[in-house]
C-alpha cells in the first residue's frame, strides 16, 4: 500500500497536477491539505474517475482537508474528539478529517500555523496539538494493534536541519521550544517519524516559500510528515519526499510525501 500526503494549496487550481501525480506515483491513499474550497467546489469527479472514493470538509477559501482512496474508504470523521475550535464564537476548522483505508486509519491534518509567537492563533496551535496528542494517546491505549497515521501540514520543524538557516527565524514560529515539545511529545507517546530514516537531512525538505526564489536557492523547511502507531512503523519499507514535484507553472509550495506499507 502506498500512501501519501500533500498540502495542495488549492485543489481547484491544481487538479491536474494531482491526477497526473496519482497517475505516475500509483498511489492508493493521498491525504491533502489547504484544499482552499467548500465540499461542494471540490473536483470530486476528477478522482472519482480514477477509481479513487473521496471524503472531504471544506468550509471556506482557507484550510480544508480530504482523503482519497482506492483501497476503501470506511467510518470517516470530521475532526477529532476534542478539537478547539477558533474565533470569537469558537468553532472547528476543517483541519482533521479521518478515514480507515485499507485497513489503515489515515487522518488528514493541517495544522494551525500560529502565525507569530505573540498572536492569539499560537495559542490555539498549541491547544490544538496538545489536543490532538491527547486524542491519539487515546487511540494507542484502545488498540495498540491497528496501524494509524497521523499525516499532513504540521507546520512545525522540529529540528535545526528541517530549515535552511536557522538565524533567518530567530523568535519565529515553525521553530519555537513549545512548538517543537508539542511534536516531540508525539514521538514520546508512541508514534514515529516514519519517513525520516528513509529521508534523512539535512538539507531535505518539504515547503518552499514562493518568495525570494526559494526553492531554486534550496531555502526550505521540514514541516510535512508521517506519524505512524507502533504497529504502521512496522510496515513501512520505504519512503521519500517528492521534490520534483515543487518545479514547474502552478506547483503548490510544498511537495508530496509518500510512504510505502508492506501488507
Amino acid at each position: 500500500m502506498r500512501l501519501a500526503t500533500w498540502n495542495v494549496n488549492s485543489i481547484r487550481s491544481r487538479a491536474d497536477r494531482v491526477v497526473a501525480w496519482l497517475q505516475r506515483r500509483d498511489v492508493d491513499v493521498l491525504a491533502l491539505q489547504e484544499t482552499k474550497c467548500r465540499d461542494d467546489q471540490f473536483p470530486e469527479s476528477r478522482f472519482t474517475d480514477l477509481g479513487y472514493q473521496v471524503a472531504h470538509v471544506g468550509h471556506s477559501q482557507w484550510n480544508g482537508v480530504a482523503i482519497l482512496s482506492r483501497v476503501g474508504l470506511a467510518d470517516v470523521e470530521i475532526g477529532f474528539p476534542g478539537q478547539p475550535g477558533w474565533g470569537e464564537d469558537p468553532a472547528a476548522e476543517a483541519r482533521a478529517i479521518g478515514a480507515t483505508c485499507g485497513g489503515v486509519r489515515v487522518w488528514s491534518l493541517y495544522v494551525p500555523n500560529g502565525r507569530t509567537l505573540t498572536d492569539p492563533h499560537y495559542d490555539y496551535k498549541l491547544r490544538w496539538l496538545e489536543a490532538l496528542r491527547t486524542t491519539a494517546a487515546g487511540w494507542l491505549d484502545r488498540d495498540a494493534d491497528t496501524p494509524v497515521a497521523l499525516v499532513g501540514d504540521w507546520n512545525i520543524a522540529p529540528q535545526d536541519e528541517d530549515v535552511w538557516d536557522m538565524s533567518v527565524f530567530t523568535h519565529s514560529t515553525h521553530v519555537s521550544e513549545p512548538e517543537r515539545a508539542a511534536f516531540r511529545a508525539f514521538l514520546d507517546g508512541g508514534y514515529a517519524d516514519v519517513v525520516r530514516p528513509h529521508a534523512p537531512g539535512p538539507g531535505v525538505y518539504t515547503y518552499w516559500d514562493y518568495t525570494q526564489l526559494r526553492f531554486p536557492r534550496r531555502e526550505g523547511m521540514r514541516i510535512d510528515f508521517v506519524l505512524g502507531s507502533p504497529a504502521l512503523a512496522a510496515r513501512t519499507t520505504g519512503a521519500l519526499i517528492d521534490r520534483e514535484e515543487r518545479k514547474g507553472k502552478g506547483a503548490s509550495d510544498h511537495a508530496p510525501v509518500v510512504v510505502d506499507l508492506a501488507p
